[in-house]
């Protein structure tokens, strides 16, 4: 149950919380922004649609700061209150640091409910219409992308694609070949299409060529199709992570381990999914001794720096650890939650210090 000073607190917090991560996101999105112009006039690429992209990038680049912004706002929002000597009456009321810690933490729930709430339903949409919407625009081929599949023209070629896995294999594939006065020719039904030699390789090939005579029907083990269509281009519409909830990675990692796919970047990413809330709670708890021992005798601004070093490290880390798991092959739930750990505990030894 939340109390009247832990609503006092809670505000606080998530004043300076709502402006840290104003600040965050300006800086991140500018830097995609600086990175997006230089794709200006590529295919039907151009101002309205980078707005349009880094509009919809928003969700992620939200949802991947929480834990800094978790962290900055909390030791932000409680020196101010040290500033104005408000920790100080709280402690000669009897309020412990462990209490102070625990009214904080209820502020954390609600934060981690936003995120929860952001990760699993408003990212994977937004981010999957930012990427369906960038890759359409780049590659002029690419007419339509909807949950039917991927459609792609080639000359007088269309080409309907079920799914691409992350070996450039091709699930499915339907080949609409028409002449130039767009009357069609065949119409050709592959199991799965695999890149070779630059060419593409179609296996049980069942095709429908329209004669004058009729329609002669075709079926073949395998044959070759020669396309401008190669892996560049329809690489842009792999499955990427940042479109998956955390229930829809776990079917997704199903489904490619039946296609004897490699799972290590999913699982890792499903991992960081469920160990996402826990970050913003340990960057939460972080923050609290760092006040307590620092802002008294350094200010707000050696909080913040300090602040900004701590979220830049376990930020960093997480990388670190995320690259073992793809190069060196180390478990995905260890890459996920082993820097996490690690924060934890440095949270816990420093409470326990200033408590």
């Amino acid at each position: 149950m939340m109390t009247i000073l832990d609503w006092y607190m809670g505000r606080t917090i998530l004043k300076y919380l709502g402006m840290v991560l104003g600040v965050l996101v300006g800086l991140f999105l500018f830097m995609e922004f600086l990175d997006e112009v230089s794709r200006i006039g590529t295919g039907n690429y151009g101002f309205l649609q980078m707005i349009s992209y880094l509009g919809l990038s928003l969700p992620r680049v939200v949802y991947e700061l929480f834990p800094m912004a978790a962290l900055l706002g909390t030791m932000l929002g409680l020196s101010s209150l040290a500033v104005d000597s408000e920790l100080i009456v709280m402690r000669a009321a009897g309020m412990s640091i462990l209490a102070i810690a625990g009214s904080v933490l209820k502020t954390a729930s609600l934060i981690i409910l936003v995120a929860v709430l952001i990760g699993e339903f408003v990212t994977p949409v937004a981010e999957t219409m930012a990427q369906r919407g960038k890759a359409e625009a780049l590659q002029k081929s690419i007419k339509q992308q909807s949950n039917y599949g991927l459609w792609l023209r080639d000359k007088n070629t269309y080409v309907q694609v079920e799914e691409m896995l992350p070996d450039l294999r091709l699930l499915n594939v339907k080949i609409f070949e028409f002449d130039d006065q767009r009357n069609m020719r065949a119409v050709a039904v592959a199991d799965q299409g695999q890149f070779d030699n630059k060419r593409w390789v179609l296996s049980n090939l069942r095709q429908s060529l329209f004669v004058e005579e009729g329609i002669q029907t075709v079926h073949l083990d395998s044959a070759e199709w020669v396309s401008e269509l190669g892996p560049e281009i329809l690489k842009v519409f792999l499955v990427k992570p940042e479109q998956l909830s955390a229930l829809e990675l776990n079917s997704y990692i199903d489904h490619l381990e039946e296609n004897a796919q490699s799972t290590d970047r999913y699982r890792l990413a499903f991992w960081q999914k469920i160990s996402a809330p826990l970050a913003i709670a340990v960057m939460v708890l972080l923050g609290i001794p760092f006040v307590f021992r620092h802002v008294r005798s350094g200010g707000v601004g050696s909080t913040l720096f300090l602040g900004m070093m701590l979220g830049l490290t376990f930020f960093a880390m997480a990388k670190g650890f995320g690259f073992l798991v793809l190069i060196y092959g180390i478990p995905p739930i260890m890459g996920a939650f082993t820097p996490l750990i690690m924060f934890m505990i440095i949270a816990v030894v420093m409470l326990r210090k200033v408590a």
